[in-house]
């Protein structure tokens, strides 16, 4: 059966599992296939390094859908501020003489139009940063970093990037924009058809009758082309999450590699743990010819304590074992000439119960008080 120490537990199912894949790795070989899941820290590495499960074409969708639904809410105040602002150019310039146009005059009125197309504009732009920075944010998280700008001189290499052309991403990637290139066609040849009237008609209609319904069917054809790419993105976010996943899959033999970078070798810090538990218990053992009893069950468990009443209130377990170690303390007790007394329901309760250096606690004060009064009696008598 296997037992569990309790501040230990982490490292022992961390240690488990290195021993199950250790036998899984013998049993089938030196096979290096992506068999495990990847471990927190490989998906953490991977973020600082810019590598995210990130689908532009869901990126690319929100900015037409939201750029495309501003234009039918703000398309009256555009049209009105342009027409008004170039109205204002034009009726400014025509009052000026060619003496008095100077240049001055000429970059004051440049200015104010384009200031005008600004803030004609300025809702779009504020719309598709705001939804590029919502979609971004969705999809990883906000954790900026300048990793994947940095340059990399392996990119330069023109046999990675002949590869990299003819790759399954990139085939894949081609497929996916022959495909965009196809749908959209048909989806602005049948919203255009249905418009073939209107735009017949359009020469002898009035600016802002054109207008207007050249921006309806430019508004309604760009939202069919965002419902397509929306639903274009979703799929290939989740196409990005299933590949990132199985890309950051790790062998066992990684997972091992992981471990010992990170934790440790298993063997070397066993190794340590192994060594300091010899140093606390030969300090432990130094401690006997100090206690005044050593207390047993009488075979299992030895427990020594040592009553200082000017350092401390109650008395202090200076010594615990069990077994092996218990035989150690009651020899090592017998060479000092220290009293053993058996108390077999003291002895399990202070084993169990109370640390090393400890003080004992209040209940037990009565039982140990009468094993001190019995070794003082054997002593003074």
């Amino acid at each position: 059966m296997l037992h569990f120490s309790g501040k230990n537990e982490y490292e022992d199912l961390y240690g488990l599992r290195l021993l199950r894949l250790d036998l899984q790795f013998f049993a089938e070989g030196e096979g290096g296939e992506k068999t495990e899941e990847p471990t927190t820290k490989k998906l953490q590495d991977a973020r600082k390094e810019g590598q995210v499960a990130r689908s532009q074409e869901l990126i690319t969708a929100g900015s037409l859908l939201v750029l495309f639904a501003a234009l039918r809410v703000f398309m009256s105040f555009t049209v009105n501020t342009l027409i008004e602002s170039f109205r204002y150019a034009a009726s400014l310039i025509s009052t000026l003489t060619p003496e008095a146009a100077t240049d001055v005059q000429m970059s004051a009125v440049f200015r104010d139009v384009v200031l005008d197309i600004i803030i004609a504009l300025l809702p779009y732009l504020v719309a598709a940063v705001v939804i590029a920075i919502i979609f971004n944010v969705f999809q990883v998280r906000w954790e900026p970093t300048a990793k994947p700008l940095q340059p990399k001189l392996n990119k330069l290499n023109p046999i990675s990037g002949f590869k990299r052309i003819f790759s399954k991403d990139k085939i894949f990637d081609l497929i996916k924009a022959i495909a965009k290139v196809v749908v959209i066609g048909i989806i602005a040849y049948t919203t255009l058809r249905d418009q073939f009237a209107i735009l017949f008609n359009m020469p002898g209609m009035d600016l802002y009758q054109g207008v207007a319904n050249i921006a309806e069917i430019v508004i309604g054809l760009g939202l069919k082309i965002s419902a397509f790419y929306m639903v274009l993105g979703i799929v290939d976010y989740i196409y990005q999450r299933r590949k990132f996943r199985k890309d950051m899959m790790m062998t066992k033999q990684e997972i091992k590699d992981e471990y010992k970078q990170t934790e440790g070798d298993p063997q070397v810090k066993g190794q340590i743990k192994q060594k300091m538990r010899e140093a606390s218990r030969r300090r432990m053992m130094q401690r006997i010819p100090e206690a005044d009893v050593v207390i047993t069950n009488p075979t299992h468990y030895a427990c020594a304590i040592k009553y200082d009443r000017e350092v401390n209130q109650a008395p202090v377990l200076v010594a615990k074992g069990a077994d092996y170690i218990a035989a150690k303390i009651k020899e090592v007790a017998r060479e000092n000439f220290v009293p053993i007394v058996e108390n077999k329901a003291l002895a399990r309760m202070l084993y169990h119960n109370v640390e090393l250096e400890e003080e004992i606690p209040p209940e037990l004060y009565q039982m140990a008080a009468d094993v001190l009064a019995y070794v003082y009696s054997l002593k003074t008598g």
